[in-house]
């Protein structure tokens, strides 16, 4: 995969050379490019941003040096027949998940544009439609002070679904959202730790036995800590096993749709 990210900070981005993402670089398996964008500028102020029409606080970025900018990176491009993916960091855009993280992952160029100030000036965005498949994407609601947190997040979480980027692909399945659920709680030794035990479960070596305990745990946690996914769960979907056990742990079945059980 080639990533492109272009921002005012590049070295903001440094931290893509570290842990798996930056062993991935360095492997070839993705191919990661910082561009600063005040190298697209022709004056000698290397100015990006300007007051805003309508007025109002804040600097809006110039529209004319992300222009240059992209279309560095389009001619840059290695040959494709589909056309990269602009990502616009924007808490006005689609929230980012787990879904969009496998879809992204699955696409062969995409470019990151690191917002500042106000905001990028629209016509810059609408601009780059003509050779971008644009997508406004959110990392949360809430405001940063500008993309590059949000793209070393996207990153990370694309980066890690691509094959060779993660040492054992089977640790990706058995995680938070793999499923839409959040992962079990995990242990290491020692069993005792300052008066708390493991669970007796994982001591047992049955591993059917343990499986189940595992997948309660899920139920248990999302329904603790994120109730709102178990909307998102179709039980009418869940295999026989996984019903009855949550039965015996006092979830309801309603009109197809799980009920957390009563505290």
């Amino acid at each position: 995969m080639r990533i492109d990210v272009v921002s005012i900070f590049p070295e903001y981005l440094a931290a893509l050379d570290l842990s798996l993402i930056g062993k991935a670089r360095q492997d070839g398996v993705l191919d990661v490019r910082v561009h600063d964008l005040r190298t697209f500028t022709t004056d000698r102020h290397r100015t990006v941003d300007d007051t805003p029409y309508g007025g109002g606080a804040g600097m809006v970025m110039k529209a004319e040096p992300w222009a240059q900018a992209l279309e560095s990176v389009l001619a840059a491009a290695p040959a494709s027949q589909h056309r990269p993916t602009l990502i616009v960091p924007s808490p006005a855009g689609a929230v980012f998940n787990q879904a969009m993280a496998h879809e992204l992952a699955g696409l062969e160029h995409l470019v990151f544009a690191c917002g500042r100030y106000e905001g990028i000036d629209e016509r810059a965005i609408d601009w780059a439609r003509d050779g971008f498949d644009v997508r406004p994407v959110s990392l949360g609601d809430y405001v940063l002070n500008g993309g590059e947190v949000a793209v070393l997040a996207m990153v990370e979480a694309v980066g890690r679904l691509i094959p060779g980027v993660v040492g054992n692909p089977e640790s990706l399945v058995e995680e938070s959202h793999a499923d839409g659920l959040l992962e079990y709680p995990v242990y290491t030794k020692p069993s005792s730790w300052r008066g708390r035990d493991i669970p007796e479960v994982l001591l047992s070596g049955n591993h059917a036995r343990i499986a189940r305990w595992r997948r309660m745990e899920q139920f248990r946690r999302t329904a603790d800590r994120r109730p709102d996914l178990l909307g998102d769960i179709d039980a009418t979907s869940l295999p026989a096993a996984d019903l009855k056990a949550l039965r015996e742990a006092g979830f309801d079945v309603v009109g197809g749709r799980l009920m957390r059980p009563p505290h």
